[in-house]
């Protein structure tokens, strides 16, 4: 039989890899949920202006999906896109990105990171 969660691990991160401001992450599953093939599946809220600065995904992929908000996302330092409600950024194993969330209203995605 499955497992059904409401209530969630949750952190606020302040300042999250070199970013600015706070950073809430709500665990939606654990590591051992993911059978060790991952390390994050989570609900992600930045408030306007916060960010989580620019890093590098080593033996693991990261995606993030956009629930609600707007995102300026670095895309391996190659090129800066605007992300929006139902848009979803894939980086792969070796490269980077940051993300940003800029309007009016928190930026909310949905986080995955599984190991290569």
């Amino acid at each position: 039989m499955g497992t059904v969660y409401s209530n969630y691990e949750t952190n606020i991160t302040e300042n999250m890899r070199g970013g600015n401001g706070s950073v809430k992450i709500e665990n939606l599953l654990t590591p051992d949920d993911l059978y060790n093939k991952g390390r994050l599946f989570a609900r992600i809220t930045l408030d306007p202006g916060a960010s989580i600065g620019y890093h590098v995904h080593e033996g693991e992929m990261e995606s993030y999906h956009i629930i609600s908000g707007e995102a300026e996302y670095d895309d391996n330092g190659k090129e800066t896109i605007i992300l929006r409600a139902g848009d979803t950024a894939y980086t792969p194993n070796g490269e980077g990105h940051s993300v940003k969330s800029i309007g009016d209203v928190p930026l909310v995605f949905i986080a995955l990171i599984v190991f290569d």
